[in-house]
């Protein structure tokens, strides 16, 4: 794995020696390509981040700067090494995501967030929490966006906090594009 583009481009990327998968180098190309300029100067906040791979590519790219959370201890030694040797900075929190986000109060032009897939009928649904959960929607800018990775699956997407612009997949990954929908009220 390693970072695509910009001034850390090429780079390789630490993997925590957990049971996670990272992000491929795939997806995450296809993301920042449809992306574009949107990442220039924006605040980022990177959600279940293992390796960081996300947050470390948007600051390789101009992000203004990006916030890291993870609960894995070894993730967060895996993104603070990346960070290291890509030469860039970020905050690093080891939190569980959330937590963290029902106490957070700031405000971010870009979210990423690759939680753990969903496999088997009964497993925790990340992705689906994550769609319907407030304080997620609480932290975006107007007009800002959040893209979710998860396993592809069969049943519709719907949230009452986030309209789905576009749904690829790619292998075993559905890449969501997600803008925070304007509630009545």
């Amino acid at each position: 794995m390693r970072v695509i583009a910009g001034s850390a481009g090429g780079i390789r990327l630490k993997i925590p020696p957990h049971d996670l998968r990272p992000s491929m180098d795939l997806v995450r190309e296809a993301a920042f390509s449809a992306l574009g300029d949107f990442v220039l100067d924006a605040r980022v906040l990177d959600l279940f981040a293992g390796s960081g791979a996300y947050g470390i590519e948007a600051l390789s790219r101009g992000a203004a700067e990006a916030v890291f959370v993870d609960n894995h201890p070894k993730s967060i030694e895996a993104i603070r090494t990346n960070l290291s040797k890509a030469k860039l900075a970020g905050k690093v929190i080891r939190e569980d995501v959330f937590r963290f986000l029902q106490r957070h109060g700031e405000r971010y032009r870009l979210l990423f967030a690759d939680p753990p897939y969903a496999k088997n009928f009964g497993d925790r649904n990340f992705a689906a929490e994550l769609l319907e959960n407030e304080s997620l929607a609480a932290v975006v800018e107007p007009g800002g966006l959040l893209v979710l990775e998860r396993a592809p699956a069969d049943e519709p997407i719907s949230s009452l906090y986030w309209e789905i612009t576009r749904a690829k997949k790619y292998g075993a990954t559905q890449l969501l594009f997600c803008i925070h929908k304007e509630l009545p009220g």
